[in-house]
């Protein structure tokens, strides 16, 4: 059995993180870490995993991984790198889900995140965590950042188009949609009900830390230098988000062209499905999955693509994903207690 230890495990990736490993084969969660809630059990605290696990919430300490084979960092941006140099001392593998390992530049990340980078010259060693780009990689990697949410859904929207010379790559909009879980667990004004239901609101227009992190990894699929104009709204859902990705076309492409395209492109991909033409995502047949959605349509009056994706932000939008990645860090099959379809019909 395979030793687990995730840190930060009562935040809502945390505890999906638990959900998920709860049913998986070859895991044994061994440590559990919470600031909030250390010294009670982790079902004390959610009444739901009552009878599936109750160990204790223990405050974070690097040598936690000691008895741990993998270790999952679920803290807040900034706080996962401090930890990070003692954590890969220790033979533990190390999933990082939070933001601060995912860009491969220092500079970047103090302009979009408002702090210093302390270790810049771990950036080098992280994977990014995204299979679907990066699975040899991963397969062998000791420190995998795990990718964003916003990230995951636009970049597999856009992969199979970057290389074809099919569009424009000057002129990508993409447009996302999250539920109110992608803010995480802690207070906040933005995530009361009242003061988020009935109302769906853009934030972060132009300045979502995400960004860097969408042209990072459309930059080397593309080979050149890219720029997306990217706008994310809050909606008052729970979970899920759903992109709509436009760009301008440079050649007349019909829909039956582009839908092969993108399935031959994903064919060998256990959790990327392109629908058929004329159905679109939605969050709502992804919710509970680690499968993203790919919807397509081509706008011959406008000559532009429109790409709609739909995932569960916090399965392949963050936990899911990271499970994804130790499966195959690991060497077990990639969909091993992920293989499920979504939780409604």
């Amino acid at each position: 059995m395979v030793r687990i230890g995730i840190a930060g495990a009562t935040g809502y990736t945390g505890l999906e993180l638990v959900r998920l490993l709860l049913r998986h084969p070859e895991a044994e969660i061994v440590a559990l870490t919470s600031e909030t809630y250390q010294g009670k059990s982790v079902a004390e605290t959610f009444p739901s995993l009552k009878g599936f696990c109750d160990l204790r919430l223990q405050p974070l300490d690097p040598r936690m991984a000691d008895a741990c084979d993998v270790v999952f960092l679920c803290l807040p941006h900034t706080a996962a790198m401090s930890q990070i140099p003692e954590l890969l001392k220790r033979p533990a593998r190390v999933i990082d889900l939070s933001a601060d390992f995912r860009l491969r530049d220092a500079e970047v990340f103090e302009q979009w995140y408002h702090a210093r980078h302390e270790h810049p010259e771990l950036l080098g060693k992280a994977v990014y965590g995204l299979p679907e780009l990066y699975r040899e990689r991963i397969r062998s990697a000791r420190f995998v950042a795990n990718p964003g949410c916003y990230p995951t859904s636009v970049i597999l929207a856009l992969a199979p188009l970057m290389r074809t010379g099919w569009i424009d790559l000057d002129s990508i909009i993409a447009d996302s949609k999250s539920g109110v879980s992608g803010a995480g667990r802690k207070a906040a004004l933005s995530g009361q009900f009242s003061e988020c239901n009935e109302g769906v609101a853009a934030y972060s227009v132009a300045t979502h830390r995400h960004t860097p992190e969408i042209e990072q990894e459309l930059s080397a699929l593309a080979g050149r230098a890219i720029r997306v104009s990217f706008t994310p709204h809050l909606v008052p859902m729970t979970r899920g988000i759903l992109s709509a990705v436009y760009a301008n076309l440079t050649r007349d492409l019909t829909l039956e062209e582009l839908v092969d395209h993108y399935r031959q492109h994903y064919r060998n991909e256990p959790f990327v499905r392109v629908l058929d033409q004329g159905t679109f995502a939605s969050t709502r047949f992804v919710a509970g999955s680690n499968y993203c959605d790919i919807g397509l349509q081509v706008d011959p009056r406008t000559r532009r693509v429109v790409v709609t994706s739909a995932i569960d932000n916090l399965v392949k939008g963050a936990s899911g994903q990271a499970v994804q990645n130790m499966n195959l860090m690991l060497g077990f099959e990639e969909n091993v207690a992920l293989n499920a379809p979504g939780i409604f019909p």
